[in-house]
């Protein structure tokens, strides 16, 4: 929008409202303008990476086989398609095969275990059941269910999503301890 503008500015159609001028833009400035926006940022990233190279080495010029490894690895890159859409897709269950844990670490990590520990603590404290008979050494209900999560018996399942939508629900008993 903001090139559309100066090229309308630039042929005075804006710039005075009493002597206002038809204009037509064709949509091949239009095109030609938004190839050089992104062209000028691909050209940017280019040259920084051109300088990093250089720079890696110690103060030291490339050599000739260096520079033209550095110039194929460049054009390799400005040849690179370029994807402006995502496909869409719809999320589907990764089904547990054989009691295994496909997304993610074979053990709770620590913030599934502070969620379960903390929902199931709210539940304890507002009058669910214990699964588990409270131990002597439990003072609040967070100390019951860091025991009831010990010993695997609350009935929970995590769900771990992948980047593109993608699940796995696991039960609490997959998972090591």
């Amino acid at each position: 929008m903001i090139r559309l503008y100066n090229v309308l500015r630039k042929n005075a159609y804006l710039s005075d409202a009493k002597k206002t001028e038809a204009v037509a833009v064709t949509e091949d400035e239009i095109a030609s303008t938004e190839e050089v926006e992104t062209n000028a940022g691909l050209n940017k990233a280019l040259d920084t990476y051109r300088k990093l190279i250089e720079k890696k080495v110690d103060a030291e010029p490339l050599t000739e086989k260096e520079h033209d490894a550095l110039e194929k690895k460049i054009k390799e890159i400005e040849d690179r398609e370029v994807v402006e859409t995502i496909e869409e897709h719809d999320p589907v269950e990764i089904p547990c095969e054989k009691n295994k844990v496909t997304i993610g670490p074979p053990t709770l990590t620590r913030f599934e275990k502070a969620r379960i520990m903390g929902a199931r603590a709210l539940q304890l404290s507002l009058g669910a059941p214990p699964f588990i008979p409270i131990p002597k050494t439990a003072r609040i209900s967070l100390d019951i269910s860091m025991e009831e999560l010990e010993q695997r018996v609350i009935p929970i399942t995590i769900r771990r999503v992948l980047p593109n939508g993608d699940y796995q629900n696991i039960p609490i008993d997959y998972f090591e301890k």
